[in-house]
């Protein structure tokens, strides 16, 4: 378990008030997922050794798709990977058009010391090894030609990491960026960095000075992913660990939509192996997966990340990683887990009054007004015990057995599709994917 800040703990019981997954501290309390988080860390020992692969986790809503995913990150920026968390969107991120998933990764591209936007600090780590390697090598950093020689070093090295594949543009920013940064032309420098992530708001006078002018392309968005990823281990990281979360999402979209999202996943899954050190995690639900609007429609795609099961038993280590609903007492233990955790003014207080016997009862609550369907209500849950404990806390003479009962929540339209069982499917369409490129 990682070290616990005040700021963390604060963090995760804010997030869990709104009915979020926080976005750290969740192996606090983490319970339950042992098996499948030992196959996560197998695909990551797969990228640092240097291996290209893609993951997919399958469960239906309540299971803690998300939470694996984000736990799946936090493992992976303390094992020395960077990472980013997207989520599919049909607002602000459509899967179809790849310069969008480009873009998003890189805003969200983070790592241990930079949490978020993190493309800056990565290039500034890269170029800072190369500058000590010319130096352990020999070379005079106070020499004139000292910044010519690390351009030129930066320039081969990129040329041999990516086996010349890196777009042209590509090459010229990262150039210009350096040259700006030598002169101290931050602003101009900082301005070609978020070119360099997709921005499409970067005045033309400074990609005049890279000597670029358009924006980064859909078909070009996977090339300038390779040389993100390469430069990314030359900074000393192992890899690069990118999750797409909600990929059910892409149910809702028009039809058009949805076969080129469908698509662009199948051509990621395809080119997986060909970028070495970067893992892929997709979340979806059974639907997504098994539905002929979704990856079952799609022959090539489905045929290579198809879920098998044997009765009750379903291998770890195929594409498609299942996650099982929440139990009663997996739903007790992390409530226990929780309440050790809380940062309480008199925690003796809040051990005694939030007891096994009241966690029971809250427990049995909750799933009463989801018809008893544990599944479904760790969302729920968790913000109703957090409450309680609030309550406890800032209330002297507040007895939760006494006065606590079940505060009905009209179940938002994924959870109403978890209890009955209807399809989340907007269009209705029965004809399979047609085979097709669209990057």
């Amino acid at each position: 378990m990682t070290a616990m800040t005040n700021r963390d703990v604060q963090h995760i019981f804010e997030s869990l008030r709104k009915g979020l997954v926080p976005e750290r501290g969740i192996d606090a309390f983490a319970e339950g997922i042992e098996k499948l988080r030992s196959e996560l860390h197998r695909q990551l020992e797969l990228a640092e050794s240097g291996e290209g692969t893609i993951k997919f986790l399958r469960g239906g809503y309540g299971c803690g798709k998300t939470f694996m995913a984000r736990l799946a990150l936090l493992d992976a920026q303390e094992k020395g990977f960077a990472t980013s968390f997207v989520v599919v969107s049909d607002n602000d991120l459509h899967f179809h058009k790849f310069d969008d998933v480009y873009r998003k990764v890189m805003i969200e591209l983070g790592t241990a010391v930079c949490p978020r936007g993190a493309m800056g600090d990565i290039l500034d780590r890269w170029i800072g090894k190369v500058e000590s390697a010319l130096a352990a090598a020999g070379e005079d950093e106070d020499a004139e030609d000292f910044d010519a020689k690390v351009r030129r070093r930066l320039d081969e090295d990129l040329a041999s990491m990516t086996g010349g594949q890196a777009p042209q543009d590509f090459v010229r920013v990262i150039q210009t960026i350096f040259d700006l940064k030598q002169k101290g032309e931050v602003t101009e420098a900082g301005a070609l960095i978020s070119w360099l992530c997709g921005s499409g708001n970067v005045a033309a006078g400074v990609k005049k000075q890279a000597g670029i002018k358009g924006d980064i392309t859909s078909r070009d968005a996977l090339d300038y992913l390779r040389g993100v990823l390469e430069i990314v281990k030359a900074a000393g990281y192992k890899g690069l660990v990118i999750a797409i979360d909600e990929a059910e999402t892409i149910l809702r979209m028009r039809k058009d939509s949805r076969h080129k999202s469908l698509n662009g996943i199948r051509q990621i899954a395809d080119a997986a192996g060909s970028y070495p050190g970067l893992l892929w995690l997709f979340t979806g639900t059974p639907d997504f997966f098994d539905s002929r609007q979704g990856v079952a429609g799609l022959a090539p795609l489905h045929d290579r990340i198809q879920f098998l099961k044997q009765g009750r038993f379903a291998s770890l280590r195929q594409a498609q990683l299942e996650l099982t609903p929440f139990d009663r007492d997996r739903l007790r233990s992390v409530a226990v887990r929780l309440r050790d955790l809380y940062p309480a003014s008199d925690h003796a207080r809040i051990d005694s009054r939030i007891s096994g016997e009241f966690i029971d009862r809250l427990v049995a609550d909750v799933t009463s007004g989801f018809k008893g369907d544990v599944g479904v209500v760790p969302r729920q849950f968790l913000r109703q015990f957090v409450t309680q404990m609030d309550l406890v806390d800032v209330h002297e003479d507040y007895d939760p057995i006494a006065e606590c009962g079940f505060v009905a929540v009209d179940p938002t339209p994924e959870e109403q599709h978890a209890i009955s069982g209807t399809p989340l499917v907007v269009e209705a369409d029965d004809a399979p994917v047609p085979h097709e490129d669209t990057w």
